[in-house]
């Protein structure tokens, strides 16, 4: 079956509004000659005259009044499907969003982001996805609708926007010996540390920069989260290493915790928020991207010392 042209449609509709060739060309941007063109197909595909010559001007035949008002509710309803496409009405929008971070950011961010999903998109699901090994696919395959990471996607049609910087800092409980003496290198490697690690690696950046100085490091625990291994350090003299922003959490939960500025040099890191292009365009997958970088970054100013 061969659809109509839509121009038809909206030429049939200036048409029938004003009653005349002249004034629907002038609506529609058209000379009269090509307007009166347009007339003559619209009439070829009806099978009507659709305006014949009365006096000096046009009037509507049978047919064309009985189609005026079918007519305008297609042309309007065209015009708010294309118009609809940039907007999106989140107070009946219902969909799940699913979010792949670690959970240092879910526990630093992710209330922020709940709390402003609440109020705006009251209907909506936010779901945080643990980190996967090497699962470079689920974005392609449209299985999470962003990741947030310090690394790039191996995926390369991937979108991605940066999202704030951070450092790593230690942290250990408040009375640790540590704070006894000047925190050195070497008595900072002197004491066992906490790796945090989900796939059980337990050397990293730190245990390359010790060995720079020919100092290395003993890891006892590899823990598989920040939030994990922060609620074992009160009963230990345990170092552990932290993104700078984590010290939000410890203050709000009133740890009994203490943090101090590394001995040796680490890499700032920057973490990103990534998408696949499909979800460019959408204006929900939009609102979520735009929100959450707002909500990074007024928790990121939140988490900076006074």
């Amino acid at each position: 079956m061969q659809l109509p042209d839509m121009n038809l449609l909206v030429a049939l509709d200036a048409l029938l509004d004003e009653g005349s060739v002249v004034g629907a060309a002038r609506r529609m941007n058209l000379s009269p000659a090509a307007m009166s063109r347009t007339l003559t197909r619209i009439r070829e595909a009806v099978g009507d005259p659709i305006l014949v010559r009365a006096g000096r001007g046009l009037v509507p035949t049978p047919k064309a009044l009985a189609l005026r008002d079918q007519v305008r509710d297609v042309v309007e309803q065209a015009a708010l499907l294309f118009r609809s496409a940039d907007t999106v009405d989140l107070g009946s929008l219902r969909r799940r969003f699913s979010i792949r971070a670690n959970d240092f950011f879910i526990g630093v961010y992710g209330g922020k982001l709940f709390d402003t999903m609440d109020r705006q998109a009251p209907h909506c699901e936010l779901r945080f996805v643990p980190e996967g090994d090497g699962d470079d696919e689920a974005l392609r395959e449209g299985r999470i609708d962003l990741n947030i990471s310090n690394t790039r996607p191996q995926t390369p049609e991937v979108k991605v926007q940066n999202l704030f910087s951070t450092h790593f800092v230690g942290l250990v409980r408040e009375d640790h010996p540590l704070f006894d003496e000047e925190i050195t290198a070497e008595r900072y490697a002197g004491f066992s540390h906490i790796s945090m690690s989900r796939r059980g690696i337990a050397r990293g950046p730190i245990d390359t920069a010790l060995n720079a100085l020919g100092l290395e490091r003993r890891v006892a625990v590899i823990a598989p989260s920040f939030h994990a291994a922060m609620f074992a350090l009160p009963d230990s003299d345990l170092i552990l290493q932290v993104p700078k922003e984590a010290l939000l959490s410890v203050r709000r939960l009133g740890l009994k915790l203490r943090s101090f500025t590394l001995p040796v040099p680490l890499p700032t890191l920057m973490l990103t928020q990534a998408w696949h292009p499909r979800f460019d365009k959408d204006p929900a997958h939009r609102w979520l991207r735009e929100t959450l970088k707002a909500c990074c970054d007024e928790t990121w100013l939140a988490a900076q010392p006074t």
